[in-house]
């Protein structure tokens, strides 16, 4: 079993010994915590909370312990169900509460459960405030409330058709554009909450041929839930099979999304937040933001439009803050994440295929012609393992020196820019490994770039 406390929240799989995989105890006890701190945030005892879930197999028995819980810490909750990570972030701000929690594991297999966490902007914790969680949990600091000052549990339905209205009124959505195009899509929702939602929006887009693979919110996912090229393989075979324009993939909690084009092809899930700025900056200039481990191919196209392109550390609420500071009109992660500020401050796989869409229709392009208007990288993903009681800030420090002649970016780990490529070294929270990623113009030259990286660490280490 395993089970992950970080400050971004804690996940693991169902089951097990307290503190070895997520148990209802450890539910209760994150859950009790976060009550603690919202508590605390808000400068008052009485506080409220939206809480959403995705389809996997446990999230019902999560659910109502973490409602029954932060009942028992007089917090008011309002559950909303099956519903996308995105939706829950807009539900905290159309209702009004002070905060919300997610019970979803992303891409994880179906073992896995997680809470995730917001604030009352329906954003992600920072850094500070989860430590400050991690901490009270640690502590045991839980004061639950006497029987006269429970919380209330009520249920909030229409979250769904408020996120989908709220995407068609964004200006740049085309409906018109959309809906003359007669576009036939494919969507794969992984047997998850995006079965509910993906078809209502393609419909109220104006597109009439839909093909649903795994469309049943059962939990049960058909294949890794991981939207990445190696587990796309029948989606691929039905666009083919069944001449279609475009097809979309999305993870469990529909956070992430992947492009298929006509011919079966992966337009690659870096370049999903690439196209999707590509026709926003065309419309309205402005600057981007994406993190350290994301293609270039975005500066590129941001820079083609007068804008300037910022990096951030690694995770959503780092990209959200540095988006902010910088007034970036969109950003996100190069892994499908696509953040468009006018509608909310959160990855959103559903803003995501509206302006994916409205673009391919204003191009008048096939889906595998437009991928080729967009420079061409190639990310290569590795690890280095180390033994636990190797001193990894260390390491990077030496690396640092043996690359002082290049251009070095130190806000997340280490990142390497050459004329090839960049390379990015990040240590994991939770295991003696250095992550290392590298972008160039071929695979080839991005492994040499990796392979380089290696040899300095076994000189260094």
């Amino acid at each position: 079993m395993t089970l992950i406390k970080s400050i971004s929240g804690i996940r693991g799989t169902i089951g097990g010994f307290p503190g070895d995989g997520m148990t209802p105890l450890d539910a209760v006890k994150f859950a009790a915590g976060y009550a603690v701190w919202l508590k605390n945030e808000i400068g008052k005892e009485k506080a409220s909370v939206v809480l959403g879930r995705d389809a996997r197999i446990s999230g019902e028995m999560l659910e109502l312990l973490v409602s029954a819980t932060l009942s028992g810490m007089g917090i008011d909750v309002q559950v909303i169900g099956l519903a996308t990570t995105p939706t829950v972030e807009m539900a905290v701000v159309k209702l009004k509460t002070d905060g919300g929690i997610i019970l979803t594991a992303s891409h994880n297999p179906k073992q896995w459960n997680a809470l995730k966490l917001l604030n009352s902007k329906g954003e992600f914790l920072s850094a500070d405030d989860g430590a400050k969680i991690l901490d009270i949990i640690e502590k045991e600091s839980f004061n639950f409330a006497s029987v006269d000052d429970l919380g209330n549990i009520s249920t909030v339905a229409g979250l769904n058709d408020y996120h989908i209205r709220k995407v068609l009124e964004l200006p740049l959505v085309n409906h018109e554009k959309i809906k003359s195009a007669g576009f036939k899509v494919v969507i794969d929702c992984v047997n998850s909450v995006g079965g509910i939602i993906l078809p209502e929006l393609l419909k109220e887009l104006g597109v009439e041929e839909i093909v649903e693979m795994y469309c049943d919110p059962t939990g049960e996912f058909p294949h890794n839930p991981e939207p990445l090229p190696e587990n796309l393989t029948a989606i691929s075979e039905v666009m083919k099979k069944e001449n279609a324009d475009v097809g979309f993939v999305v993870d469990p909690d529909v956070d992430r999304l992947v492009i298929i084009s006509e011919d079966g092809s992966v337009f690659g899930e870096e370049y999903t937040l690439v196209a999707v700025a590509d026709y926003v900056l065309s419309k309205t200039p402005g600057n981007t933001c994406s993190n350290l481990s994301s293609s270039r191919a975005l500066a590129d196209v941001t820079e083609g439009y007068g804008g300037t392109y910022y990096a951030s550390a690694v995770g959503e609420v780092n990209v959200v803050e540095v988006m902010k500071r910088k007034k970036c009109i969109i950003g996100g992660e190069g892994n499908g994440g696509v953040i468009y500020p006018e509608l909310h401050s959160g990855r959103d796989s559903l803003v995501g295929i509206a302006l994916f869409l409205s673009h391919l229709a204003e191009q008048e392009l096939k889906c595998s012609d437009l991928r080729k208007k967009y420079p061409g990288y190639e990310i290569v993903k590795n690890k280095i393992a180390l033994s636990p009681a190797t001193d990894i800030d260390k390491i990077l420090s030496r690396l640092e020196e043996v690359f002082k002649d290049k251009s070095i970016n130190k806000t997340d780990g280490l990142r390497i820019d050459t004329p090839e490529g960049w390379v990015h070294l990040r240590k994991s929270n939770t295991e003696p490994i250095i992550r290392i990623y590298a972008e160039a113009k071929t695979r080839e030259i991005a492994n040499e770039l990796i392979r380089e990286i290696m040899v300095s660490v076994d000189e260094t280490n």
